[in-house]
């Protein structure tokens, strides 16, 4: 049985849509991510399976009016799974783990992408709001991770959401730190009636970018 929690997939296309406009153009310049992931010996410790990258593409009108410019964004998107067990819903890929790499956009010296901007209260605020996969978010702790070599703020919410028709209560961590030319965001989402807090702090820890070959 394989299922991920609605807020995972939300989130990443969340993540690599907002602020786009339009349909892809030939003549639109495009900034590509690095691709990111996790230490492959991590990984195996905490139990979570890499289930691939893919490059989601969107595009974008910036600059001011009369003076636009078309671009076109790839981003990566590499998820781990854990196959996790509990009751009514038996064993199922409930554990996830994302790391959502998306380039700043940088142009004459100003970042476009709008992810910059972004806290990690409004990440899990607009998810609720756009897609309505989480019900009775409320934040509850938030704690200093090295990540990438830089102090990050990773924050726990305790939240609602369905899976196979019924509701469980979650946690959710978030986390987003800009490395290089792209802004790196970690998404991992878990039962609350299992303990994975230190496994998915352990991924936060060990991300890598670029993705080793």
């Amino acid at each position: 049985m394989r299922r991920q929690p609605v807020l995972a997939l939300a989130l990443v296309v969340l993540l690599v849509t907002s602020g786009c406009l339009g349909v892809l153009s030939d003549d639109a310049t495009t900034f590509e991510a690095e691709p990111a992931d996790v230490d492959q010996a991590a990984a195996s410790q905490t139990g979570f399976e890499k289930n691939g990258t893919r490059d989601s593409v969107a595009t974008r009108e910036i600059g001011p009016d009369g003076a636009t410019q078309t671009v076109r964004v790839i981003s990566k998107v590499t998820t781990y799974e854990k196959s996790l067990t509990i009751p009514l819903l038996g064993t199922a890929r409930l554990g996830v783990f994302s790391v959502v790499s998306t380039p700043a956009v940088e142009i004459a010296g100003q970042t476009f992408n709008p992810i910059g901007d972004y806290s990690n209260d409004e990440l899990v605020r607009l998810v609720t709001d756009r897609f309505g996969s989480l019900s009775n978010v409320e934040r509850v702790s938030s704690r200093q991770v090295i990540v990438r070599g830089t102090e990050t703020a990773v924050t726990k919410y305790a939240a609602t959401t369905t899976v196979q028709g019924r509701e469980i209560d979650v946690f959710v961590h978030v986390g987003k730190i800009r490395d290089g030319d792209d802004f790196l965001v970690g998404v991992g989402v878990y039962p609350q009636a299992l303990d994975q807090e230190s496994e998915i702090l352990t991924l936060f820890r060990a991300i890598e970018h670029p993705a080793s070959a």
